[in-house]
């Protein structure tokens, strides 16, 4: 089912699915697999490039290396902007923590305040893919088998994908959309009651 709201259409696995991200068993799969980078926007494009030199002390050398000899995004095979790759696997601001898990270089700049922006949106609000239909735009869940765990936990926990993705859903569309949400969650909750 679609629900629309405003100029959104979203898909209901997004309050009918549930998920947790749970690193401890994925070690933040998402950033290494996959047949590209992370989808940019051209806005992204331009604040990653412009605030390069406090990103790079939180990305790897080899990452380095790249981003100066190419630059920190490619087209893609749908002629859109995403991160530019280390060995064709690994987006070039991943980074490892203590755990062995990968994190995000923008994001520690952001978290460390050396940058005024976060991660870029699509990584933000993974498991939800942004499309375009006309003049809507869509929001939908991407199911991936590297992100059972997450699946799993969010089943036991019972904690809807928008609701995990609450925080990043708040910055790419705003409150409004978040609350609205909330409202049909509710709904349907009362008709299945019925």
């Amino acid at each position: 089912m679609i629900i629309e709201i405003g100029d959104i259409l979203v898909s209901d696995e997004l309050l009918e699915k549930h998920f947790i991200c749970d690193l401890n068993a994925c070690k933040g799969a998402c950033c290494v697999e996959g047949d590209d980078g992370a989808p940019l926007t051209m806005e992204e494009v331009s604040l990653i490039e412009n605030h390069l030199d406090a990103i790079k002390p939180y990305m790897n050398k080899d990452a380095v290396e790249i981003v100066e000899q190419e630059g920190v995004f490619y087209m893609d095979r749908t002629n859109e902007p995403v991160t530019q790759l280390v060995n064709k696997k690994d987006c070039v601001f991943v980074t490892l923590d203590e755990k062995g898990i990968t994190k995000c270089g923008i994001e520690y700049a952001f978290k460390d305040g050396k940058i005024p922006f976060n991660k870029p949106i699509s990584c933000h609000l993974y498991p939800i893919r942004v499309g375009y239909f006309k003049t809507f735009k869509s929001l939908n869940y991407d199911q991936w088998q590297i992100c059972n765990p997450a699946c799993k936990l969010g089943e036991e926990l019972r904690i809807p994908v928008y609701k995990f993705l609450k925080e990043p859903i708040i910055r790419a569309f705003g409150k409004e959309l978040y609350h609205e949400l909330e409202k049909v969650e509710n709904q349907i909750k009362k008709i299945k009651k019925v």
